[in-house]
């Protein structure tokens, strides 16, 4: 039967890596063999396996060894990747090498070549000496696109320290883990982004609103904490209508009770916006004087708000083409180095398939679903919380220093 050797490396005994790996050729119908096998003595040592793998035909070996190379397993006997031309305009060749967000290299004349802008469910394009993850429909007739497995090498991640709080956040999405030692790891580790120059991005849903957690947020905005925001039309609408009328889907945020004629507020709200032209030019006109988007816009902080079918409006500044909106936000991506995505389950697993595993990512929702949907869409570095997202923000703000320069 066709084989072939390859090599797993890193944590792999600790980190279940070579169990997954050897259950995975069989689970793919395949057969191994280790060959060699070296194994860290301390917890700093990394272990190496040599692994001879066989499948029935040429082909199901390719696919059985594409499948295990997400746990970062290697080929031996590598070759230049092969590439082809994009056969017209938002068009890959046949058998294009589909990427992961994990850390990826090609190897054109000899050389390995870091891709850039890594991301998954994307081609690879090389061109002028660079190789980078490239959109299927932002592909052009002709581009150079990496075609099979040969050639290109996923390295896996790390593993966290087991005594971490975040790797024992990854364990289960569960209510029933305490809440403080998770909010002061979170804590520590937007301090961390900060220092190493790196932006927090919140991606948050309206129910930071109707919860009552605008407060909390508008408050780590303003103290530089949060430097970006991704949302939908919504998060923004009924913050609004929280400034202007003090309601939230005509509930009133102060006593929870609905108000008169309260149905019409968000569109209201949203008229007076669409009238003045802007969020930004409310804000500048002094008819929006408080709330997040006027923290963003007030703070010089950016927001991408990629809009739905679903909306009303929308508001000027809502992008209703989602390819332009996923731009807008890849545009931003490379700057973060920590996701705090709350409350909105489409825009967290839209956002975490643009997120390299470089990105910290935590993933507060009430729903454990959303958790767990976010994992098994792919982004694995995701840790989940699964709490009241107006809770989770009202602490969380009130765990940070009182000043974001404490912090840098």
């Amino acid at each position: 039967m066709p084989s072939e050797v390859v090599e797993l490396k890193g944590h792999i005994v600790d980190s279940l890596g070579l169990p997954r790996v050897l259950d995975a050729i069989l689970a793919q119908g395949g057969t191994f063999e280790i060959e060699e096998i070296e194994i860290g003595k301390t917890r700093s040592e990394q272990s190496c396996a040599r692994i001879t793998i066989e499948a029935p035909t040429a082909e199901k070996l390719e696919t059985l060894i594409a499948y295990i190379e997400k746990e970062g397993v290697r080929r031996l006997d590598q070759e230049d990747a092969r590439l082809e031309p994009a056969p017209k305009d938002g068009v890959f060749p046949d058998e294009f090498y589909c990427t992961t967000n994990l850390p990826t290299n090609v190897r054109i004349s000899g050389a390995w070549l870091p891709v850039e802008r890594i991301e998954m469910d994307c081609g690879i394009a090389v061109e002028d000496g660079r190789a980078y993850a490239a959109p299927m429909n932002r592909a052009r007739r002709g581009q150079m696109i990496v075609v099979g497995h040969t050639g290109v090498r996923v390295d896996a991640p790390e593993r966290e320290d087991s005594h971490d709080v975040f790797e024992f956040m990854t364990s289960t999405a569960s209510s029933e883990k305490p809440k403080a030692p998770i909010i002061s790891e979170v804590v520590r580790r937007i301090i961390e982004t900060k220092q190493q120059g790196k932006k927090v991005l919140l991606v948050a849903g309206p129910a930071i609103v109707h919860a009552g957690a605008s407060a909390s947020v508008e408050r780590m905005i303003r103290q530089g904490w949060i430097d970006l925001l991704f949302a939908g039309n919504a998060l923004p609408l009924h913050d609004i209508e929280a400034a202007l009328y003090g309601t939230a889907l005509g509930i009133s945020l102060e006593d929870g009770k609905p108000t008169p004629h309260g149905h019409e507020h968000h569109l209201r709200a949203l008229n007076t916006v669409r009238r003045i032209g802007s969020i930004a030019e409310a804000v500048r006109q002094g008819v929006l004087t408080k709330g997040i988007m006027h923290a963003c816009v007030t703070s010089g902080v950016p927001f991408v708000l990629a809009g739905s079918i679903r909306d009303d409006g929308p508001l000027p500044e809502v992008i209703t083409d989602v390819l332009q909106a996923q731009d807008a936000m890849r545009a931003h991506i490379p700057d973060v180095g920590l996701a705090l995505m709350v409350a909105t389950a489409l825009h967290s697993v839209a956002v975490g398939n643009l997120l390299p595993t470089s990105v910290e990512v935590v993933c507060v929702d009430i729903n454990q679903v959303t958790v767990t949907k976010l994992l098994d869409r792919g982004t694995h570095q995701a840790v989940g919380v699964v709490t009241d997202a107006a809770l989770f923000m009202h602490e969380l703000s009130a765990a940070l220093p009182e000043h974001e320069e404490v912090a840098v």
